[in-house]
């Protein structure tokens, strides 16, 4: 059974939010489950998806949430596997309130938050990667490869800018 990443969103109009990191896990050759489920609207549906994550190899959970944010908290309540959440800028507090609701877990409830926004869905997908590496050294090269590249993409950037500024 490959390993696996359960991607939930509280609503389908996350997903433009939530697509980034989809597909960063796909670049790191991790086809994710995703799934609209909601704490609030679908709580019995959100449980049971969570309790039979184990069966299906899901290594990791990551949550995209708005507002109140509840669903990180609530997948969290439900397994020992780390939960990851993403916080969307949702009106009126874009997105602040979210983040605010996902770092402040109680004691023994912990839910690992990223950034809000897009930058947070890549971060999520490469935290989701890097806990997963931890036992599964195939994960730990895709890494490697993935820091090299990104130096690399810096390296490039410079250069073009040193070039420009030269021609100016």
């Amino acid at each position: 059974m490959s390993a696996k990443v359960g991607i939930v969103l509280g609503s389908h109009s996350d997903w433009p939010l939530v697509e980034p990191c989809y597909q960063q896990l796909m670049e790191f050759g991790i086809e994710p489950e995703v799934r609209v489920l909601s704490a609030h609207r679908t709580p019995d549906a959100l449980r049971d998806y969570v309790l039979d994550a184990d069966s299906r190899g899901v290594c990791v959970f990551v949550a995209a949430a708005g507002m109140a944010a509840a669903l990180p908290g609530a997948i969290a309540a439900f397994t020992t596997r780390p939960v990851i959440g993403i916080p969307v800028p949702s009106a009126p507090l874009q997105g602040v309130d979210s983040l605010l609701s996902m770092v402040q877990m109680p004691p023994g409830v912990p839910v690992a938050t990223v950034a809000i926004g897009s930058a947070g869905a890549k971060n999520a997908a490469v935290l989701a990667v890097q806990i997963m590496a931890i036992g599964q050294p195939e994960f730990t090269e895709r890494l490697k490869k993935f820091k090299r590249n990104l130096a690399e993409s810096v390296d490039k950037n410079s250069q073009a800018l040193q070039e420009q500024l030269r021609r100016a």
